[in-house]
Order: structure tokens, then C-alpha cells, then sequence
């Protein structure tokens, strides 16, 4: 399947952990926003598994901040 066949609101398949990393790690949503320069609510909607798209330079930075890699961040939900 490519992204063309889901429709706008169909789900992309990829679950994003970021409450969990956020808890394992004792650290906040407005911590984590103050540390990458991206607003909360952006955060929130990559946490609840609402974004469409993310930038590699935010993806890079939330896991700089989380001292994670990409893969503990972003998993296939399938």
C-alpha cells in the first residue's frame, strides 16, 4: 500500500512513543518543547499519534533531547 491509497484521516501505521519516553525518562512535554524549539501542541499531536509529517531536523532533536534513537521513538504499529 502507499501513502496515496490512505485516505486523509487513515491511519499511517507508524505509533510514535514519545509519552513513553518521556516518562521513562522523568521528563515533561514543556521540558521537552523547551529543549527542541517545537511548540507543545506540535509535540501533543506527534504524542498522540495525530502528525502527518515530521521534519528530520525535529526527529533529530526530540532524539537528541531523549538520548534515543529514531527507532525507540517511531515504531511500526502494525
Amino acid at each position: 500500500m502507499s501513502p496515496a491509497d490512505l485516505d486523509d484521516d487513515g491511519p499511517s501505521g507508524i505509533h510514535c512513543r514519545l509519552d513513553e519516553l518521556l516518562a521513562e525518562r522523568g521528563m515533561t512535554l514543556t521540558k521537552l518543547s523547551e529543549l527542541v524549539g517545537v511548540s507543545i501542541v506540535n509535540l501533543s499531536v506527534l504524542k498522540n499519534d495525530r502528525a502527518r509529517a515530521i521534519r528530520y531536523s525535529t526527529l533529530a532533536a526530540i532524539c537528541r533531547a531523549l538520548d534515543c534513537e529514531v527507532g525507540d521513538l517511531l515504531v511500526r504499529a502494525d
